[in-house]
């Protein structure tokens, strides 16, 4: 193989499609390989670039190749999809891979580091169990209502009016009712427990981290949005400048023009939909403190607040609160607020 020579892998679990490309494209080899076999013929190689889907392991690999002197290039696979050539099979997409980074014309995903995947595994965790004691509340606020009996929908409002409801005897729940009730209410303490060391740990890292300091010095961003942020950014050099990476994260308008004429719509929501979630929610907090501000980003939010509406200028506050954040995590720059004139 020559120093041109590209390398396309179809990933999957335990079986992977390679093919190798030369220079102009002429198909050198392909093979497939079980996990061992893979890792023992990359290691043989002389460096090459080593095409790979974005997907799952996509990050793993990538530090394995870089690791042993390969360059890994990260497609993402709804751009790949174009050059796949004849009916769908393991060795057509490793070739599609492969020849999609030999035209160069896509835009490679940054690979993520071992502690930047920690992070968005930590949050990820953190997320499931707020939805798993918001899944439980619901559905025994559901069991309860057709007993005749109503519950506030809040976790906190929940957990006050259930143990009220079980020392009352006068209700009319059954024995076995209670016993549910009761063991649901003991899983749900044990839920909100997991999930306050979780949060214990975003106040220490956003204390700790001098990133997250920065961040949380914006306003609209919280420990929360601060961290979820910062693990999804990186050290944030993928991006030339701000508006990539609102972009990025599906806060910046649709657009389907043709023949001259430019048509905007809403926003792609392309990206880490929870991270986008939680910048928009921080940024309609800040708009409803905006009008007690006078500083030029909270004016700024009204003024748009009162041309285009609540939900609009929430949009773009969330998108001005990402450029600032790129600024912060890739210029290493610190948050200073304008006064507004």
């Amino acid at each position: 193989m020559t120093k041109n020579t590209v390398i396309g892998i179809d990933l999957a679990k335990s079986s992977f499609a390679v093919v190798v490309l030369e220079q102009g494209g002429r198909e050198h080899s392909k093979k497939t390989f079980r996990r061992e076999g893979l890792k023992r013929f990359l290691i043989r190689q002389q460096p090459s670039t080593v095409a790979l889907e974005a997907c799952g392991s996509a990050h793993y690999w990538g530090r394995f190749l870089e690791s042993h002197g390969h360059q890994a290039v990260l497609l993402p696979p709804q751009h790949v999809k174009g050059y796949l050539r004849g009916q769908k099979n393991d060795y057509n997409d490793a070739r599609a891979i492969a020849e999609a980074c030999l035209h160069g014309a896509i835009r490679p995903v940054r690979i993520k580091s071992q502690e930047q995947q920690d992070e968005q595994a930590f949050h990820a965790i953190r997320t499931q169990i707020q939805n798993d004691s918001t899944r439980l509340v619901n559905q025994m606020r559901g069991l309860l209502a057709e007993q005749g009996l109503s519950v506030p929908r809040t976790v906190a409002s929940f957990c006050k009016r259930v143990p009220e409801l079980l020392e009352d005897a006068q209700n009319g729940l059954s024995g076995r009712f209670r016993e549910l009730l009761n063991r649901q209410l003991q899983r749900l303490y044990e839920l909100r427990g997991e999930l306050a060391w979780y949060d214990e740990r975003i106040q220490h890292q956003a204390r700790t981290d001098d990133t997250c300091r920065r961040l949380k010095a914006v306003p609209g961003m919280g420990p929360i949005v601060a961290s979820s942020l910062k693990s999804w950014m990186g050290d944030g050099r993928q991006f030339s400048r701000g508006r990539d990476a609102s972009a990025a994260l599906g806060l910046v308008p649709r657009q389907y023009s043709t023949g001259g004429k430019q048509s905007l719509y809403g926003i792609t929501k392309r990206g880490d939909k929870h991270v986008r979630a939680l910048v928009v929610h921080g940024a309609r907090a800040l708009l409803r403190v905006a009008h007690t501000r006078n500083d030029r980003l909270s004016q700024w939010a009204l003024a748009i607040k009162q041309r285009r509406g609540q939900n609009r200028a929430v949009v773009a506050l969330a998108n001005k609160l990402v450029r600032i954040g790129w600024v912060i995590i890739a210029r290493q720059e610190s948050y200073q607020p304008t006064p507004s004139a």
